[in-house]
């Protein structure tokens, strides 16, 4: 190499050596260009300057912000509620409030809302400013009011301000109650927070609460009356007595236990008089002026569903909710129907309440009718029946949760088994023609293996092969709870919550295929609205409108989506046709003089030790549920049988529960209408068709049902094939007083009840 090329080498080796020490200058440069603009000086000086900028808005705020005046007596004004054609129905009463000082309430039960909603009362400043902060960031965020508020906060928020959630508000709330608490003494404080809180049952203050609950004036109060008030607060409407469900129950109470363990642990209760203290239940509750006879009802449930949107659009709580709700000027205009109202509220006094005598009879007191009724085209509720008299009766027959529905739940397991084109376990499609054993105490099987529970049928009658639609004319316990374990019971009760079922906390156990669940004449109005409307779901709905001041809320529209296919829909109303022409509910809707040709679906069912009774059916335009309950009409209102009421052996669903249907249904059909149906299978595209293998009893209504925890020592086969013709006639004899155990060479008579199980777990307990 020549010395010219040896010296462009050393250039050009020297400029990837200076072009490497300049990239290296310029990123060194750069970061430390980044680290100069980070600083930690740079970023305290930031949080600092923001923090003073946020204190200088909030000193701008609080000299801006003055106290208003109470405005909680404007706030209160009647609610209007109007049918649907506009006719007037009810309007709110005045307000029950009455202001006490709080002299005349005892000390110990002031103690009492202290401990419940705000130990540091007497030491904060009126404010929690941690509560605060969480509270603004819910409401930014959308997720509604999830903060704890002071007494003070609460106080302002009830007397001076509104129930609405924004950030505006919550700042103004803030500011407020930094003044009110240097303007106001605690003890004025908590006089005006509880003399102006809302306890439910109508009443405002502790005055009226403590006239509501125990007929007492406040001064009477006891420490554990005046803990279950302070309880109360937090959810009214859920912690009421009278109406709560068990699970709200045991949340009032363990709240109570927490109001009165706090004020032990304060010093403000000597443990020895907290030890002894029982829960003390309330009075039963009395009807508000203007709402007698269903008018309560349908106003409760109109406030209900009023308030849960208001939950919805603002991510407030129930409590909240109502307060927005109880005497705030709104006009609300309901679905309900008032000649359709006017029909279901005959029929059932015609077809029930005048066969009722409780001087004679003394069960006749303890009879308690519910029903609702849904156009499933538009999902609006079109008449409610919720109990004889809102004044005598005040928790509503129409929405109560607390009673099985029985056999009207064997559709939904239908229902599931042709969405999910299940099979029985030798591998055949369920379908209308399917075949299953239906012998009594038949143990449900899973893959050749015992699931531990067979059911007895009604009276122990053994059916032998039986098709799928005749088990549901017949209500055959043994064959539903073996397809729930073919179409699996997670995939069943799955299908229960798209249809509308409350699902909530039930376990997916083959017990649940006798409706062993509690469910309401309106939650099963809505699960056979959602099949009669081919498969797209009803969420049965009261409200047509409502309007405050200009402020309208937006109702939903009742009617979803697709939740099961049309197919599936339709079969299973094809199958329930079969139920009123050849099974439990023919003597009361197949024979009404008033059907005239009317196509009818539908399916009875009657609970354990006869303590409900129902009828849930429809037609193409009409769908409605009815239910009656037993309730002992003395508190504590424990559910009671119901033998012998109206002088019946035993109330089924086929009985009074169909003629209340049937007198209602056909008297306010405009015209006979037939189903549009997308299925070849059920009795209402082709005749009913049953093997002719001789069962050893043939009841005239439908079987009864009941778990039991025995299994028999035989397993036959889940289906059978078909042999001969079924029997063309049904017997009338009196049943046998033993269960049968082979197949006798006449075929008996029995005359059949409907009984389904208190607890899954419970034998000899029976349904249909």
């Amino acid at each position: 190499m020549g010395r010219a090329e040896e010296r462009r080498a050393r250039q050009r080796g020297g400029g990837r050596a200076a072009q490497g020490r300049r990239r290296s200058s310029d990123a060194a440069n750069s970061t430390g260009g980044i680290r100069r603009f980070f600083t930690w000086r740079k970023i305290l000086g930031t949080f600092l300057g923001l923090c003073l900028l946020g204190i200088g808005a909030f000193i701008v705020l609080y000299l801006a912000v003055d106290v208003p005046k109470g405005n909680l007596a404007a706030q209160r004004q009647s609610n209007i509620y109007k049918f649907g054609d506009g006719t007037m129905l009810a309007r709110d009463g005045e307000v029950n409030r009455e202001i006490v000082d709080l002299a005349k309430v005892p000390e110990p039960v002031q103690k009492t809302f202290v401990a419940a909603e705000n130990k540091s009362f007497y030491h904060d400043s009126g404010i929690d400013l941690k509560g605060t902060a969480r509270g603004l960031l819910n409401t930014v965020t959308g997720k509604g009011k999830q903060g704890g508020s002071t007494i003070t906060q609460q106080y302002v928020k009830n007397y001076y301000l509104t129930q609405e959630q924004t950030v505006t508000r919550k700042f103004k709330e803030l500011v407020i109650s930094l003044k009110v608490d240097r303007q106001l003494t605690k003890d004025d404080i908590l006089a005006g927070y509880i003399n102006t809180s809302y306890y439910g049952r109508g009443a405002y203050g502790i005055q009226a609460a403590a006239q509501a609950y125990y007929r007492v004036d406040a001064e009477e109060l006891s420490v554990a009356q005046g803990a279950y008030l302070a309880a109360l607060l937090q959810a009214p409407s859920q912690y009421d007595w009278a109406v709560a469900s068990d699970t709200s129950k045991r949340l009032v109470k363990n709240r109570w236990n927490y109001v009165l363990d706090n004020m032990v642990e304060e010093d403000w209760l000597d443990r020895s008089e907290r030890a002894p203290m029982k829960f003390p239940v309330p009075k039963e509750p009395k009807g508000a002026p203007g709402m007698e006879g269903q008018k309560g009802y349908l106003v409760e449930l109109a406030n209900r569903q009023l308030e849960d949107r208001l939950m919805a659009e603002e991510g407030i709580t129930r409590s909240e909710a109502a307060a927005q709700v109880d005497q705030q000027g709104w006009t609300i205009t309901l679905n309900i129907d008032p000649k359709k109202q006017a029909a279901l509220e005959k029929a059932v006094k015609a077809e029930l309440l005048s066969e009722l005598d409780p001087k004679e009879r003394k069960v006749d007191a303890d009879v308690q009718p519910g029903a609702v009724s849904v156009d499933p085209r538009t999902g609006k509720i079109v008449a409610l029946y919720g109990g004889r008299d809102y004044f005598k009766h005040y928790l509503s027959n129409a929405t109560r949760r607390d009673y099985q529905p029985a056999s009207t739940f064997k559709p939904v397991i239908l229902a599931a088994a042709f969405e999910e084109g299940a099979k029985t376990q030798d591998g055949d499609p369920i379908t209308a023609k399917t075949l299953y054993d239906g012998d009594s105490r038949r143990p449900a099987e899973d893959d050749g293996r015992e699931v531990g529970f067979a059911p007895p049928n009604e009276d122990d009658v053994d059916y032998g092969p039986i098709s799928v639609q005749t088990a549901m004319n017949k209500s055959v316990n043994s064959v539903f709870a073996q397809m729930g374990v073919d179409v699996g019971m997670d995939t069943v009760m799955a299908t229960a919550r798209k249809l509308g079922m409350d699902t909530e906390g039930m376990q997916a156990v083959p017990a649940q295929t006798l409706g062993s669940m509690g469910a309401s004449p309106l939650e099963m109005a809505g699960i056979y609205a959602t099949l009669a409307n081919h498969g797209k779901q009803v969420t049965p709905t009261i409200i047509k409108s409502a309007e405050k001041k200009g402020r309208t809320v937006e109702i939903p529209d009742p009617i979803g989506d697709q939740v099961i296919s049309r197919s599936a829909a339709d079969g299973v109303t094809s199958v329930l046709t079969g139920v009123v022409d050849d099974g439990t509910a023919q003597r009361s809707v197949r024979d009404n003089p008033l059907r005239d040709g009317q196509q009818v679906a539908g399916k009875t069912g009657t609970s354990d030790n006869n303590k409900s009774a129902w009828f849930t059916g429809f037609t193409p335009r009409l769908v409605t549920s009815v239910g009656l309950f037993g309730e002992d009409d003395k508190p504590p209102h424990k559910q009671i049988p119901m033998y012998e009421a109206g002088g019946e052996d035993r109330v089924n669903g086929g009985g009074f529960p169909a003629r209340i249907w049937a007198a209602y249904t056909f008297g306010v059909m405009n015209k006979v209408t037939e189903f549009d149906l997308d299925t070849d299978q059920g009795a209402a595209v082709e005749p009913d068709w049953t093997p002719t293998t001789t069962p050893s009893s043939t009841p005239t209504e439908s079987p009864s049902e009941t778990p039991t925890t025995e299994a028999p020592t035989t397993k036959p086969p889940t289906t059978r094939p078909p042999t001969t013709e079924a029997p063309t006639e049904e017997p009338t004899t009196e049943p046998p007083t033993e269960t049968p155990t082979e197949t006798p060479t006449e075929t008996p008579t029995v005359t059949p009840t409907e009984d389904i199980p208190e607890d899954p777990a419970e034998p000899g307990i029976l349904d249909r």
